[in-house]
Formats: structure tokens, sequence, C-alpha cells
């Protein structure tokens, strides 16, 4: 997103003007109330307008989406209508396609521009309908893009710019064979644009195939001078799995965010966190892959108006959201990679906003915080948990500032008949102590709770049993379950199809599904052992290429 800054005409060279865009896009971004371009923005719109390929690395939130769409808007033809699309930008999911295609509508609205968000979830009927008549700009999933054209509805020999926007989180979700065909329905001679919020090996082999000498950009976070505060403020506290709910509820009570998101791994655990928020009495909703378009979208509608205060999410869930009032991302586990982490505080400290990103990890995870911290290049600074006593000091001083806040504002004279009729026969101290007294135990009052314990070090005292009978099939690893699909490669089944499939709809990351064995009739798929079941229920109420095959898990022989 823009910086949105203080109206003022577009005049001068060094703001957007000074880019070479047409009159049309600097006429939307002034209306809009857009006046500076941020850093990406600054550097990648040149070189794709001059028609060069490009690779940017950006956090979320860095003004990716103006940097690749104004761009694509400058060189569509004035009052072309070409039988195909101009540009395709594909994305991981149907929020961020929605997002990206509302960009793109409100910066071409003086050119006109035709763009079409295509994604699973979605009536297909309208988007035929919408292909039919013609579009210039498609934002779209891989998988439904590559489902328009194999059934020749969507045609990419026109397009002269194609953009993979968050190319990294594509990967994980299992997309790099759907890439590779759409790719391969598109011109030899088209510009090919590619962000990501990290760079690992694959996105460069990607990048090496099908970009021709592009242009690399990496934004990287602005350095902070001594002293100041650190937009995303990082930190972790160590508690064990058992008290983790306890833990989050006494953190949030503490820091009293404005809106925040908590990521969990799996829809259970979704459901699970959101019912004890609530029982604590927060207003928190979950967000999960298991949830209709329109029941997601009225989540976040509530979330934006302040209705909500809490949303419980998974990663697939939460990817490409833009929450301006977002003041806290909570991990109520330590991610399974750290480039999962990096896109969820990419959530908080956005456009210049201050935001914090905390952590619960278990004493054997502080080896994934360092490698996070190696990535980041940014310290997670460890915390000590909130005691029963801090969390009261904390609801006595919101109740000094609930007091503070009347006695500055509120119209306090048609109460003295009250206080004058207490004062009579009791003291004034003892009056304002006992009013002081019911507004706290009204806000909630004294919470009675237990001390959390500290977390001590796992104990290594399992035992190896010897297998039974001499000898049994290879099982997987502690802590990892075999699941069986009844599909298999005469179905034309592929390992991201499986991966695609249990990622979006159960919520796990693709980089938490294990080892994946294809026969010609089943599959076998490892998943972590506590998310098992939810799996086999998520995957038995969907299809895979088309077919619902039956999920269970494998049956050993011993």
């Amino acid at each position: 997103m823009v910086v949105a800054m203080n109206p003022d005409p577009l005049e001068s060279e060094s703001g957007f003007a000074g880019l070479g865009l047409r009159a049309e896009l600097l006429k939307a971004l002034s209306t809009l109330g857009y006046e500076e371009p941020t850093p990406i923005q600054q550097e990648a719109i040149p070189p794709l307008v001059a028609g060069h390929d490009l690779v940017g690395q950006a956090a979320t939130g860095t003004g990716k989406t103006a940097a690749f769409a104004l761009p694509v808007l400058q060189g569509l033809t004035p009052g072309g209508r070409d039988s195909g699309p101009a540009a395709l930008v594909l994305v991981p999911t149907r929020e961020l396609a929605e997002q990206v295609s509302q960009a793109v509508h409100r910066y071409g609205r003086d050119l006109g521009v035709r763009v079409l968000p295509v994604y699973g979830g979605q009536p297909i009927g309208r988007q035929l309908q919408a292909l039919a008549r013609g579009v210039d700009v498609v934002v779209g999933t891989p998988g439904r893009v590559l489902d328009h054209i194999e059934r020749a509805t969507l045609r990419l020999g026109d397009v002269r710019t194609v953009v993979l926007d968050e190319a990294d989180e594509m990967l994980d979700m299992g997309f790099a064979e759907d890439i590779e065909a759409i790719l391969a329905e598109t011109p030899d001679e088209r510009q090919t644009v590619l962000f990501s919020a990290t760079m690992p090996p694959r996105i460069d082999s990607i990048a090496r195939r099908h970009l021709r000498n592009p242009v690399r950009i990496t934004m990287g976070r602005k350095p902070v001078a001594p002293g100041d505060i650190p937009l995303v403020r990082q930190s972790a506290y160590m508690v064990a799995r058992a008290h983790r709910p306890a833990a989050l509820g006494r953190i949030l009570d503490v820091e009293a965010p404005t809106a925040a998101i908590v990521f969990c791994r799996t829809r259970e655990e979704v459901d699970q966190v959101t019912e004890t928020l609530n029982g604590r009495g927060y207003r928190a909703e979950a967000l999960h892959g298991g949830m209709s378009q329109d029941q997601r979208d009225r989540v976040m509608g509530r979330l934006r108006n302040g209705s909500t205060e809490l949303l419980v999410a998974t990663d697939v869930a939460a990817r490409g959201l833009d929450v301006e009032q977002l003041t806290h991302v909570i991990n109520f586990n330590v991610p399974a990679a750290p480039e999962a982490y990096v896109h969820r505080i990419g959530r908080v400290g956005r456009a210049g906003r201050e935001g914090s990103a905390i952590t619960l990890a278990e004493p054997r995870e502080q080896r994934m915080l360092k490698a996070i911290e190696r990535l980041t290049g940014q310290r997670i600074t460890l915390e000590k948990l909130p005691t029963v006593t801090d969390l009261r000091a904390r609801r006595l001083e919101l109740t000094r500032t609930a007091l503070q806040a009347s006695l500055e504002t509120d119209d306090l004279e048609r109460f003295r008949v009250v206080l004058d009729s207490l004062t009579d026969e009791f003291d004034v101290e003892n009056v304002a102590l006992a009013a002081i007294k019911l507004l706290h135990e009204a806000a909630g009052g004294d919470i009675e709770e237990e001390e959390i314990p500290s977390p001590t070090a796992p104990r290594r005292e399992r035992e190896t049993r010897p297998p039974r009978g001499g000898g049994q099939r290879d099982r997987p690893d502690d802590g990892v379950t075999r699941l069986f699909f009844g599909i298999g490669r005469r179905a034309g089944l592929r390992p991201q199809d499986l991966v695609g499939a249990i990622a979006g709809e159960s919520g796990l990351s693709a980089r938490e599904i294990g080892a994946i064995q294809i026969t010609d009739r089943f599959s076998l798929v490892e998943v972590p052992e506590p998310a098992a079941d939810m799996v086999i229920a998520a995957m038995q109420r969907s299809t895979i290429r088309g077919r619902r095959p039956t999920v269970r898990r494998e049956r050993f022989v011993r």
C-alpha cells in the first residue's frame, strides 16, 4: 500500500510525477491523497515502466502492490481492447487476489481498466462471463488460473506482463508446477516481475529460468538508530505447552491491544483458543479455511469496524490481510519456518505504524527463534511472563486511567447530590475509595489466578522398544503420523496437489507436511501427530483432482 500523506498537487519531480507515470495515474493518486512513493516504489517503478524484468525482495506493507500495479497500468494501450488480458498477476490466496484487484481498479479508474480476480470458492459462472466480455488485468490464484486455461476460457497469448506476487508463499503452498504450466502459456517476450518477502534458492531458480537479465531490488528494514524504538517490537515468552492458553490471556491483559491477530497452526487450535479468549471476556473471532468466503468477509468486516478486537487465525486464512488498526501479532506457537514468521509479523508496523510481534515458545524451540533472528537480522527479546501481581497492577492502572479521563472530560455536577448525602455520614476519602472499588470490579476486578510455572527443559526418558515379532514396516518418526489417501498416480495426482489441498483446507503450513509417497492407486502423507485427526476431518469434506478420496490413518501390519 502506498503511504498516505497530506493531499497536495503532484507537481514535484521528487514525487510520483518524477517516475514518468501517465497523467491519468497521477490524477488517481492525487485523488487518493498519495504524495510520495515508498522506497520500493521509487526503485521498482522506473525499470518496470522501461520494460525490464525485475526481482524484488520486500516485506509485506512496503508498498509493492503499487510498485507493480502502476507500471502494469502504464503499459495498457489507451482505449485498447485486446482479445485476452494484457497482464496477469498470480497471488497465493483469494484474500490477496481481492486486495490486489481492488488496488488496480482504484489506480486505473480514469483509464477504464477492466480487472478481474479469479480464485476458488467463488462461483465460476461470473468469472466466465467477465472473461467472455474481455478484461485487461487478471489477478488470480494459480489453481483457478490453470483451471481457466484448461477450460480454454482464459487465453494468455496477448499477455505482456506477468507478476508473481508473494512468490515464496505460492511455492510453500505447492504451486510450483502450476506456475510453470501457466508461464508456458504466455509469450516468450513477456515482461516478468517477481516479488517475495524472502529469497530462498528455489526463488532464484525460477528467476534464472523465466526472467531475462532482471533488475534486482532488495528492500531491507531501515536501520534503527541508538535509542530509537523499532517499528515492530519483537519479543518471546517461554511457557510450557499446557499453560499456553493462560499465558496468552495474561499477555493480552497486560498489552491491551487495539486489535490483534493470534496465529495458530490448525483449525482445531483456532477454535479452542477463540473459545478460551471469549471466556476471558475478549471479543474474539476465528478465521480459518473451514469457513466460507462470506463468513470470512463478515469476520474481517467486524475486525475493521472495531466490533471485534481479536482475530484467531491460521496462516492460510490470514495471508494477504491488511488491517489498518492492527497493533499486535501474536504467535500462539513458534512458526514451523522462519519465512512464515516474516509473513506473520508483516501484518503490523505497516506504512510507518508501530506494532508488536509476540511469540509463545517452549525451551526446546529456542533454536528456531535463533534461526528467525538470523533471517530477519533483528533480535527477539526474551521477556518474563507477567505474574498475577503484574496483572493486578495493570488492572489498577486501567482503573486509574478511566477515572482520570472521566475527571477531565465528563460532566460530574449531576452526581454532587449523591456525594453530599454520603459525606454527611462518611469521610469523603472513604466515599472516593468505595467508588473506585465499584468501578474496578465492574471492569473485571482482580484476577484470581494461579501463577504460571516456569517451563523446564524437556526430559529425555523415552524408551526405545524393540519391534514385535522381529520386525515391522518402517513407520514415521515420533510425533508424525502417516495418512492414507485413496487416490494416486492413475488419477493424475501430483505432490503439490496433496500439499495444496492439505494446506488450504486444514490450515497446516506446507513446511509442516512431511514425506509424500504416491503409488498408482493410493498415496501416503506424513503430518504432525497432533494435527492428524483435524487433517482427516478437513480432507473428508474436500476434493482432490475432482475426487473425494478415502482419508484415514495408515494401517500398519506387524
